[in-house]
């Protein structure tokens, strides 16, 4: 077997809002605009920043997690999706250390399976040689995971940079960026803390954040120790072209932008052709043998999902015709009678499923669970267990004979709790999963949608 050569570097930090993915992105826009390949990757469940990622390399990113895919797959698939580029920029999640019960998908764990150098983003903010003391550490905690420099971030001028600067020396840690406070540099927050990126206009911003990345990173430097990276010893992956057995379709607008490019490209290595629609802008599904419905954001769109009726319309008529119907999270609240807004108000929504999602201002459930199916579904048959995460600030209130499609276990959760609707042809939960890492629920979709489409022939022979 021989080693494939895949120049990668982790860029991970101390904690949440370091300043990870403003770097990250000015790294991939500034990379980006000097001609090279560069492959964006997440590590964890994550949808809004590899959105940023993509407008700033002009490529997917990919989420890398060893709960939601198998862990012994996680280094084949990176270097399947690395294959060609010039560098790959993966995004710590959290702390370095972080992540599910037992540090499992941490930043660190990803690191280490991948062989990949990481440089730590260090948040200068308010304090001088102390900052030493938590390189150190860092360090030194685990000495497995190989902390090839670190990018220091707002620092309040040229002394305060100098400061810092000579007593990373002091510990012989190389210094490979210094970012000055810029307060155009944020990345814009305001619905509950989360910006979908198909919502604002970018291309300004992350131009910024390049221009700054090859101001004041040596990226000559980083490029170098992502290109000392030691080769992946795993096989090269062969990817043939599959004949399409069905048609998909798949919601994709401002309300509905919540999905894993590897989940979904699961579905096409499946022989699945997925046709993209819009039920804020369309009148009607696309001529398909199945749909999906993922998350994103629909209570901000409520008045234009409820004004759209000739969509719901559509949307009911392919479910009375037995059309798989398969919604993660804003997907089920769409699919509900009604969903009730920050305003207090309801709005009309598609009612395939007999409730109604309440938005509350605190969020309910985040966390990888596993689900273990207590019906018969589109994707499952009973007992199968899936692996998957929850994000979601709503709440679904129904009546007493809701037919449950799940009970979900948080990986922190001392018990399990009900969750999502399944009947007939259609499943609608919370549960966001890949269908890469849920291989035989992506087969069981695909069976589902192959016998609608041999029953809808038939009867319109």
């Amino acid at each position: 077997m021989a080693g494939l050569i895949r120049p990668r570097i982790v860029i991970a930090g101390t904690n949440s809002g370091v300043g990870k993915t403003t770097i990250v992105t000015g790294l991939l826009a500034w990379f980006h605009s000097q001609g090279l390949k560069v492959q964006p990757f997440k590590v964890g469940p994550d949808y809004i920043d590899p959105g940023f990622h993509k407008k700033a390399a002009g490529r997917h990113s990919y989420n890398l997690d060893t709960w939601m895919t198998p862990a012994d797959r996680l280094a084949s698939n990176f270097s399947y999706l690395a294959k060609d580029a010039d560098i790959s920029i993966i995004e710590g999640v959290m702390g370095l250390y972080d992540g599910g019960a037992n540090g499992v998908s941490s930043t660190a764990d990803i690191a280490k399976r991948l062989q990949a150098p990481v440089v730590l983003v260090l948040d200068c903010k308010s304090v001088g040689y102390s900052i030493a003391a938590t390189a150190l550490g860092f360090r030194e905690y685990d000495p497995d995971t190989h902390i090839a420099g670190v990018i220091l971030n707002r620092l309040g001028s040229d002394r305060h940079e100098a400061m810092v600067r000579e007593v990373m020396e002091k510990i012989h840690m190389p210094v490979l960026g210094a970012f000055h406070r810029d307060e155009g540099l944020k990345t814009p927050e305001r619905h509950l803390g989360l910006t979908p990126v198909t919502e604002i206009e970018t291309a300004d911003l992350i131009r910024h954040m390049g221009e700054d990345a090859g101001k004041w990173v040596d990226t000559e430097k980083l490029l170098a120790i992502a290109r000392s990276a030691a080769p992946l010893m795993v096989e090269e992956e062969e990817e043939r072209a599959p004949d399409v057995s069905v048609r998909i379709g798949v919601a994709k607008d401002e309300a509905f932008s919540f999905y894993y490019p590897a989940s979904l490209h699961y579905l096409e290595r499946l022989g699945a052709e997925l046709v993209p629609f819009s039920p804020l802008r369309d009148s009607a599904v696309p001529d398909v043998d199945g749909l999906i419905f993922g998350g994103g954001f629909p209570e901000m769109f409520l008045h234009e999902l409820e004004d759209n009726t000739a969509m719901k319309d559509s949307i009911r008529k392919a479910a009375e015709g037995g059309m798989p119907i398969y919604a993660e999270c804003g997907g089920l609240m769409y699919l509900c009678e009604k969903i009730q807004g920050f305003d207090g108000d309801s709005y009309n929504m598609a009612g395939l499923v007999p409730g109604v999602c309440e938005m509350q201002k605190k969020l309910q459930c985040v966390g990888y669970v596993t689900g273990k199916a207590l019906r018969k579904s589109i994707i499952a048959d009973v007992g199968d267990t899936l692996k998957g995460h929850e994000f979601h600030f709503s709440t679904l209130r129904c009546g007493e004979d809701f037919p449950w499609a799940y009970s979900l276990q948080g990986t922190r959760q001392p018990k399990g709790h009900e969750e999502g609707y399944t009947k007939d042809n259609v499943l609608a939960s919370y549960l966001h999963l890949s269908f890469e890492g849920n291989p035989k629920a992506a087969e069981k979709l695909m069976k589902s949608c192959e016998e609608y489409k041999k029953s809808s022939r038939s009867l319109n022979s």
